[in-house]
């Protein structure tokens, strides 16, 4: 995609324009992006003049990248005289008829230049997925460089803005879609590793579907994807379910639609949510083309389970289990027979612990730990069932000693789960789960 951009950006540019091999020197740099903030010209000069911003940006190495945002984030923020200014007018046409004049351009004061260089990169070729690939490389240094943040807020506010979801389309995802975007499938799922082409071949079978938001200026790079099995059963297993030897079910026969992996796909849209309108929009399209279906649940990882009982190793000991976190991650004892049914129903109990009571340091500290959770409780999910074993490939007992969930969306309680997870923090469960989570 980079070197695709890079030529276009190029024949834009010509061989005369400024960004040639892309000035390294922080003067040039400042040069450039000045000229960019002040927008003199017409369109036509100001797309050269973003094309060659771009593609200077593009042809640094990544510490001169790092250097590149420091100088939008530092040096073109709003004019602090301006402000002043602008605030002192609007408090003194407070009350007379000067007034909405004077909000209108205390308003336009706070407009940074920064956001004036962001919006001109609209006008590029792929100017948006442009955007958003800088801010993944923004999100990677702001963790060791808070100077950043100021114009990773300002970046953030915008992709929201141009994100949100009146804007995206859902699309179903065949077999027969272009091959490019099938190897994006491949490239980008985060869940469950596709592992070679008759893997998704399977997956997009007709016993199962998927379904991806894009955006109209990204047409062919899927945001967030969704996969989806439609079963007869409350699936457990996610070997069960991609076991490409198993036979295609007969779909009109299906009452249960499974979804068994949610993946996001740009990292530059971080903060920037959808995944809770995907899966109402694919709800809906489901209970169109099958009016038999009567319940959506997931089949869900717990990616932080494992690190949660690493760091607190004595919750293993309260529920009799004798193995380390080591061994339970290895996954030995679960070819042991005897050994598994003495460890599952333990670690279902402990894995019912850190799904209910485990809380997030951050904000209130009503928000559960695991990830996960807050997604799907947040969109008035049921925690439904723990499955021990649900996952026994390498990565599952990594992350989470094989344990999976069933997270249950009952249409008819959305409304009130949400609201009371939003103001008490609480997770609507079902009666196994609390039961798990009081056992000790």
């Amino acid at each position: 995609m980079v070197e695709g951009l890079v030529m276009r950006l190029r024949s834009i540019v010509g061989a005369g324009g400024t960004a040639g091999a892309g000035p390294k020197r922080l003067g040039d740099l400042r040069r450039q992006l000045t000229e960019c903030a002040e927008a003199r010209g017409g369109e036509v000069s100001a797309r050269t003049r973003a094309a060659a911003l771009a593609l200077t940006y593009l042809e640094l190495d990544d510490a001169a990248r790092h250097a590149f945002l420091r100088l939008i984030s530092l040096e073109f923020g709003p004019s602090p005289v301006r402000v002043a200014a602008a605030h002192e007018a609007y408090q003194q046409a407070v009350g007379t008829e000067r007034q909405w004049d004077a909000e209108a351009a205390l308003r336009a004061s706070f407009r940074s230049a920064r956001m004036r260089i962001l919006t001109q990169f609209n006008a590029i070729p792929q100017g948006v997925k442009f955007l958003v690939d800088l801010r993944a490389d923004l999100l990677r240094y702001l963790d060791e460089d808070p100077e950043l943040a100021p114009l990773d807020r300002e970046l953030e506010s915008r992709l929201a803005a141009w994100f949100d979801v009146g804007f995206l389309e859902l699309q179903r995802i065949t077999w027969n879609s272009p091959a490019m975007l099938l190897e994006k499938l491949i490239q980008y799922e985060a869940v469950h590793e596709i592992r070679s082409w008759s893997d998704l071949k399977d997956r997009l079978d007709s016993d199962r579907r998927l379904y991806a938001f894009f955006h109209p200026r990204m047409p062919m790079e899927p945001l967030i994807f969704v996969e989806v099995a439609l079963t007869d059963h409350l699936a457990d297993s996610i070997q069960a379910l991609l076991d490409e030897s198993a036979p295609v079910f007969d779909a009109r026969r299906a009452d249960t639609a499974i979804f068994y992996s949610i993946s996001n796909t740009q990292a530059g849209l971080r903060g920037v949510s959808f995944g809770n309108f995907l899966l109402k929009r694919v709800i809906d399209d489901l209970q169109r083309d099958f009016p038999k279906l009567r319940h959506f649940a997931t089949l869900s990882p717990l990616p932080g389970f494992a690190s949660w009982v690493a760091k607190n190793p004595r919750e293993l000991a309260a529920d009799g289990i004798e193995l380390d976190v080591a061994q339970l991650a290895a996954g030995d004892w679960a070819r042991d027979s005897v050994l598994a049914r003495k460890v599952n129903p333990a670690l279902a109990q402990l894995a019912a612990r850190y799904l209910t009571l485990a809380k997030s340091s951050r904000g209130d500290g009503r928000q559960p730990l695991d990830p996960v959770t807050r997604f799907h409780a947040g969109n008035g999910a049921r925690l439904e069932r723990i499955n021990p074993l649900g996952d026994a490939s390498p990565k599952g007992m990594k992350q989470s000693f094989g344990v999976m969930v069933n997270y249950l969306y009952d249409v008819d309680d959305l409304e009130n789960n949400v609201e009371s997870f939003a103001r008490e923090g609480t997770i609507a469960m079902s009666a196994a789960v609390r039961r798990q989570a009081r056992q000790k």
